[in-house]
């Protein structure tokens, strides 16, 4: 990002009640209610370590990421959506998984619960769609930066970014299957994760108007279906 060497970008995060300092994605509670980054790979070489061990659980990329699990997890459960890759019909299970966690971010949890078979989980770590996402996540990295970053530190902050999360997911989650209207939505929550993660507001922007304008598509496209269906067949 700008100047920094890749070595010190960092792209850690804190929940109300600590921070988090870390190093290569250990964390540990302090005491501090602010974000807190300390120096650390770019998030994309996390991801990638964490595809290439042998351990490739979710419950795995918890114990790593920490703090910034909540984001973190969002972005991937989300990006077969948002991304151009095949997702095997598999979108809707994420997202539920998604809310999940969106909803604990919103109600101020300092870890994220998930159930014990969901942290057995093996994620597929093989494949176009990791390579698909460490790609988006390295373009993103490079053009954000920390910009008015005093609005995600504070128990607000999460409650709004968690409850705009929730939209986007459900907007995805209504979209017909196999017509590509979940893209936008979904597009729009991992950016918006990505702005968490990185403290960027413009990133966080980005993402709000691709949400919402993915949320307007699928109105507009709805009435109008709709609508034909009533004049082809009236009732």
């Amino acid at each position: 990002m700008g100047d920094t060497p890749p070595q010190q970008r960092s792209s850690g995060w804190t929940v109300p009640g600590g921070s988090f300092a870390f190093s290569r994605g250990h964390a540990t509670l302090g005491g501090v209610t602010r974000l807190h980054h300390e120096k650390g790979p770019p998030l994309d070489e996390e991801i990638a370590g964490w595809a290439a061990g042998d351990d490739t659980s979710m419950g795995s990329l918890l114990d790593l990421f920490g703090s910034r699990s909540f984001a973190v997890l969002l972005v991937i459960l989300l990006a077969p959506s948002a991304l151009p890759v095949p997702t095997g019909g598999v979108t809707h299970i994420l997202e539920i998984a998604a809310m999940l966690i969106a909803l604990q971010l919103t109600i101020g949890m300092r870890e994220i619960w998930l159930p014990k078979k969901w942290r057995a989980h093996q994620v597929n770590t093989q494949g176009k769609f990791l390579r698909a996402l460490i790609g988006f996540v390295r373009r993103v990295d490079r053009v954000a930066k920390p910009r008015m970053s005093y609005l995600f530190g504070s128990r607000f902050s999460h409650i709004v970014f968690g409850a705009v999360v929730i939209v986007g997911i459900l907007g995805a989650f209504v979209a017909p299957p196999f017509s590509g209207l979940d893209t936008l939505p979904s597009l729009g929550v991992v950016l918006v994760s990505l702005s968490m993660l990185f403290r960027d507001v413009i990133i966080a922007a980005v993402g709000i108007v691709v949400l919402t304008a993915g949320i307007v598509l699928e109105v507009v496209l709805g009435r109008a279906a709709l609508g034909a269906l009533q004049s082809m067949w009236p009732f």
